[in-house]
C-alpha cells in the first residue's frame, strides 16, 4: 500500500512534467513560425496557456496508453533499429493528440514532429532520462519502475539470504590498461573499489584466440574448445563460421548442452552477451537473436522501449553519439593522428548502437535484475571495445567512453546496495587490446592478396596504395558491427566460402589470420601445401608484417615456422631462431591447445609483435585490435571482492575463469 509520501511524490512529479510540458509549447509556439496555440480571446501574454496546459495533457496521458502498442508494432525491425521508431511514434501520438483536442494549428509535418519531441524531450529531461550521466534521480526512477513492473509480474528471484552473484564485463579493457585508468582518475568508481580494498584487481589470460566469443564460451558455458578465431572456415559445413551469427552461436551452445552455464540452473540472467551461460532470461543477447524480429521476445529489448522517456533519451543521445563520432573523426584526420583507419561509412551508427542503445538497454535490465533479486547476472558492456579498434586504445575518445561506463558501472553498484539481496559484484574483461598501425598501412596490400599472389591467384602484384584488410565480408573484424547485423536480423557476415574453386580462404581476427584449403577435406600438411603452392610459406615466413605461422606435418604432427627458426609443437624442440620468443612465455602452450583443435586452419598465421613498442599489425583494418598474441590482449582483468577465494595465479584461460566463478557463485 503506497505510502502518503509516496503519493505526494508521484502528484508532485506528475504536476511538475505537466507544468514545464506547457511553458515548453508556449515557448514552441513563440519560436516556431508553423506552430500556433489555440489563444483566450483578451488573455494577452496568458492568452495561450490552457490550450497548453490541455494539449500537454492530452499528449501525455496518449503516449501512456498507446506508446506500449506502437512498440509491439515496431519490434519487427530489430533492436538495432526499433529507437528510430521513438521519431515517429511520437510523431504519430501528437498527430492524435492535436486531432482529439484542437487546440494548435500546424502548417507542416515537420513542425508536428518538432512539437512532438518537444514534449517527449520535456518529459525525459524531468524524469532525468535525458541526462547525459547517471546521477540519482534516474537510477531511482530505473528502480521505481522495475518494481512496479515485479509487482505486476511477480519476483523472479529466490532465496534472498544468499548473495548473489553480478559480473560486469568491460569488453576489450587490458588490465595495464584499467591500471593506468585509475591512477590518472578515469574511472572514479572502479577506483574506489581498489583503494578502499574492498576488491582485488588481478590479471588473467586469454587462449590464443584473444576474442569475446572464445572468451565468452569459456567464462559462460565452460568450454570454448574448437574456437580457433571470431571467425573460421568450416570445412564440414563449406562454409565460415563467425561468432556475429545467430544461428552459429546458437550452435556453439548446444554442442555445450551437457554442460551448466555459470547462469543455469535457476533465475540466471544473461545481457548484452553473445551467449546465454545456460540463463533462461536474455536481452540482447546474439544466440537468441534468430527469429526475434518479430515480436521480439529472445532479444529482450521490448522492455526499455516501452518507456516513451527511455526511448527518447536514448534516441536523443544515440543522435548526438554519431554527431560527436564524425566530428572526432574529422579531428583526427585535421591533427594527422597516426596510426589512424577510416571511421566513415555505417561505422558513426554502429559506434552509436554500441555506446548507447545497447549500453542504455542492458544497464537498464541489470537494474531490473537485480530489483528482482536474481541469483546469477552476467552484463556486457561492449562500447570501450568497438571505440578502441577505431579510434586507440587509449586515445581520448576511447577514456571518454571508458569513463561513462565506469559511471554505469557506479550506477549498478549503487542500486545493488538497495537491493533486498546482497550481491557478490565482480568486474572483468574477456580481452585487452593492442595497438599498432595496420598490416595494409605498413605494407601496402592485405594479407589475402599476400597469400592470393603467393598461390598464383592473383595475375599482378597489387597496388602499393593503402588497400583494404581483406577481400568482401570476411574481415570485417568489429564485434559491433557484426551485433548491430545481428539484431537487425540481417544474418550477420557473409558465411560463404567466396572465390573460384580451388582458392584458399583468408580470414582475419585481429592479427590472427587462418588460410584454408577447401578442396582439401582434411587438415592441409606442409608437404601437401609446399607440393600444391611452394612460395606460400616461404612468401609467409619471409614478410616482415608476420610473426609466425603453424602448420601441421605429414607424420600428424605440427611444426611453428618463422624466418630464421621453427618449432616443434609437440616437443617444444627448437632449430635456429625460436619465432615464439618475442611473444612471450605461454605462448606454445597457446599454440600447442589450439594446434589440437579439430576445426584449426590449415595455416594459422601470427602477426608481427614488436616487444619494444607494444605494437602489433592487425590483419583487419582495426587500430587497437585483438584475436591473437602480442602484447596486452591477451591479457584482460578481475576485479573481485576482497572476502572472495583468490583465483590461481596465474588464471590462464577462459575455462579457468569460469570455474573461479562458479566457485563463488556457489558460494554461501
Amino acid at each position: 500500500m503506497r505510502t502518503v509520501g509516496t503519493v505526494a511524490r508521484v502528484t508532485t512529479e506528475f504536476l511538475v512534467l505537466w507544468l514545464v510540458s506547457a511553458a515548453a509549447l508556449i515557448l514552441t509556439d513563440w519560436l516556431l513560425p508553423g506552430v500556433r496555440l489555440a489563444a483566450v480571446p483578451g488573455g494577452g501574454l496568458l492568452a495561450t496557456v490552457p490550450a497548453a496546459l490541455t494539449l500537454a495533457l492530452v499528449f501525455g496521458v496518449l503516449s501512456v496508453v498507446l506508446w506500449p502498442l506502437l512498440i509491439r508494432a515496431m519490434l519487427w525491425v530489430g533492436p538495432a533499429l526499433l529507437f528510430v521508431g521513438a521519431f515517429a511514434g511520437n510523431w504519430l501520438i501528437m498527430v492524435i493528440a492535436v486531432w482529439v483536442a484542437p487546440l494548435a494549428t500546424v502548417d507542416r509535418s515537420r513542425d508536428l514532429l518538432a512539437l512532438a519531441l518537444v514534449l517527449s524531450l520535456v518529459g525525459s529531461g524531468v524524469e532525468g532520462a535525458i541526462a547525459a550521466r547517471r546521477n540519482d534521480t534516474y537510477r531511482m526512477m530505473l528502480v521505481r519502475r522495475n518494481r512496479s513492473r515485479l509487482r505486476r509480474s511477480g519476483t523472479p528471484g529466490s532465496d534472498t539470504d544468499r548473495p548473489g552473484l553480478l559480473c560486469i564485463q568491460i569488453d576489450g579493457l587490458g588490465h595495464a590498461v584499467l591500471q593506468r585508468a585509475i591512477r590518472d582518475g578515469v574511472v572514479p568508481n572502479l577506483a574506489a573499489l581498489v583503494h578502499d580494498r574492498s576488491h582485488v584487481l588481478t590479471p588473467w589470460h586469454t587462449d590464443w584466440s584473444s576474442q569475446t566469443g572464445a572468451s565468452q564460451l569459456g567464462i559462460l558455458h565452460g568450454d570454448n574448445h574448437n574456437v580457433p578465431a571470431f571467425r573460421w572456415y568450416d570445412k564440414t559445413r563449406g562454409a565460415v563460421a563467425v561468432f556475429s551469427n545467430p544461428a552459429d552461436n546458437a550452435a556453439r551452445e548446444v554442442e555445450r548442452g551437457h554442460l551448466p552455464g555459470l547462469l543455469s540452473g535457476g533465475d540466471g540472467a544473461s545481457r548484452g552477451n553473445l551467449f546465454t551461460g545456460g540463463a533462461a532470461d536474455n536481452v540482447l543477447v546474439v544466440s537468441r537473436m534468430r527469429g526475434a524480429r518479430m515480436g521480439g521476445g529472445a532479444a529482450g529489448y521490448a522492455h526499455y522501449f516501452a518507456d516513451p522517456a527511455g526511448a527518447v533519451r536514448t534516441t536523443v543521445r544515440f543522435v548526438a553519439e554519431v554527431l560527436r563520432e564524425i566530428r572526432q573523426a574529422f579531428q583526427q584526420r585535421r591533427r594527422d593522428v597516426t596510426p589512424r583507419v577510416r571511421r566513415g561509412g555505417l561505422y558513426p551508427l554502429v559506434r552509436a548502437f554500441t555506446t548507447v542503445v545497447e549500453t542504455d538497454v542492458v544497464v537498464s535490465a541489470v537494474v531490473g535484475d537485480l530489483v528482482a533479486g536474481r541469483s546469477a547476472i552476467y552484463v556486457d558492456l561492449v562500447g570501450y571495445d568497438e571505440v578502441s579498434h577505431h579510434s586507440g586504445v587509449e586515445r581520448p575518445e576511447t577514456r571518454s567512453v571508458l569513463r561513462k561506463l565506469d559511471a554505469e558501472i557506479g550506477m549498478i553498484i549503487a542500486v545493488a546496495a538497495q537491493t533486498v539481496r546482497a550481491y557478490r559484484i565482480v568486474v572483468l574483461s574477456d580481452h585487452g587490446q593492442s595497438q599498432g598501425a595496420t598490416f595494409s598501412d605498413r605494407y601496402g596490400e592485405s594479407l589475402e592478396q599476400l597469400v592470393l599472389q603467393a598461390c598464383g591467384k592473383l595475375p599482378t602484384a597489387p597496388s602499393r596504395s593503402r588497400a583494404a584488410a581483406t577481400t568482401g565480408t570476411k574481415g570485417r573484424g568489429a564485434e559491433g558491427l557484426g551485433y548491430v547485423e545481428a539484431s537487425l536480423g540481417a544474418g550477420a557476415t557473409d558465411t560463404s566460402a567466396g572465390g573460384p574453386p580451388g582458392t584458399p580462404v583468408v580470414l582475419a581476427s585481429g592479427n590472427l589470420g587462418l588460410i584454408s584449403f577447401p578442396e582439401r577435406p582434411e587438415r592441409a600438411t606442409r608437404t601437401w601445401i609446399d607440393a600444391r603452392y611452394p612460395g606460400l610459406l616461404p612468401a609467409l615466413t619471409a614478410h616482415p608484417g608476420i610473426g609466425f605461422v603453424l602448420v601441421g606435418r605429414e607424420d600428424g604432427g605440427s611444426v611453428v615456422l618463422g624466418e630464421a627458426g621453427a618449432v616443434d609443437v609437440d616437443t617444444g624442440q627448437v632449430t635456429g631462431r625460436d619465432p615464439l620468443a618475442e611473444f612471450g612465455p605461454g605462448a606454445l602452450d597457446r599454440v600447442r591447445r589450439t594446434d589440437g583443435f579439430d576445426n584449426v586452419a590449415d595455416i594459422m598465421v601470427g602477426g608481427r609483435f614488436w616487444p619494444d613498442t607494444g605494437e602489433v599489425a592487425a590483419f583487419e583494418e582495426q587500430v587497437g585490435s585483438h584475436g591473437g598474441l602480442g602484447g596486452p590482449q591477451t591479457t584482460p582483468f578481475l576485479l573481485y571482492p576482497a572476502d572472495l577465494p583468490a583465483p590461481p595465479d596465474p588464471l590462464q584461460g577462459a575455462e579457468a575463469v569460469h570455474t573461479v566463478l562458479v566457485g563463488w557463485r556457489d558460494r554461501p
